[in-house]
């Protein structure tokens, strides 16, 4: 099958349903099967791979924005005969810091108690490019997504092990996405994903944040696309 014909599945990050790709299937032609997908199923990243691995495409161009990332590494490294092409946006491989993982447990632990009304306005900054730290619309968006997946997923998340399985291998084409305003995700992590992954490219796109599908999703759409064409044939 032509790589122009062959789907597109889009995995979603931490906290964000399918819904965050909106914007980026507006851009694409009306003839490019995509398939979305929100992390909400497997108590781990093997879990949540082989769970979107029984009902994806029996070929796909696999995208995956950062805990989808390590979701979409995990299906190519396990089911190499299903993805002609691997794309991996704002994503890393480095696992929580002992820090980072207790802030999360200590959040589990207080919104245990509450309603969950979603991230918290603070935590959705931090995924913005500077100047959409007054984008109300936007930063409703985010977290009304959140809202919908509600505590439960929150946890499952949460407690995930992202460390890599030693035994990790992906041989599929790959593109890296960074952005050049990702206040989650340095420079240094690409660069390390890069080098874990033979051959990968990284592209960088300005003006955008640790949100790029909602930020630039025009300038995503056309990199992935022409990426395609060129390295999935």
């Amino acid at each position: 099958m032509p790589a122009q014909c062959l789907p597109w599945v889009c995995l979603s990050g931490f906290m964000l349903d399918e819904t965050l790709w909106d914007d980026v299937v507006a851009n694409l032609p009306e003839q490019q099967s995509v398939e979305c997908r929100s992390l909400t199923q497997g108590e781990t990243i093997a879990a949540m791979a082989d769970h979107i691995a029984m009902s994806m495409p029996e070929k796909a161009i696999l995208i995956g924005f950062s805990l989808g990332g390590y979701v979409a590494r995990s299906l190519a490294a396990r089911y190499p005969d299903r993805v002609a092409g691997l794309v991996l946006i704002a994503t890393s491989l480095r696992e929580d810091t002992p820090a980072q993982r207790q802030a999360k447990l200590e959040t589990l632990e207080v919104q245990r108690h509450l309603h969950f009304r979603g991230i918290g306005r603070g935590a959705i900054i931090k995924t913005l490019r500077p100047d959409n730290n007054h984008n109300e619309v936007l930063i409703a968006r985010i977290r009304e997504i959140s809202q919908r997946l509600g505590f439960e997923v929150l946890q499952r998340q949460s407690l995930l092990d992202r460390s890599t399985p030693v035994a990790e291998k992906i041989a599929c084409p790959t593109l890296i996405i960074a952005a050049e305003e990702d206040q989650m995700r340095s420079p240094d992590e690409q660069k390390e994903l890069q080098q874990h992954i033979p051959q990968a490219q990284l592209v960088t796109v300005a003006n955008s944040g640790h949100m790029i599908p909602l930020e630039q999703p025009q300038k995503l759409t056309r990199i992935i696309e022409q990426w395609v064409q060129t390295n999935c044939l």
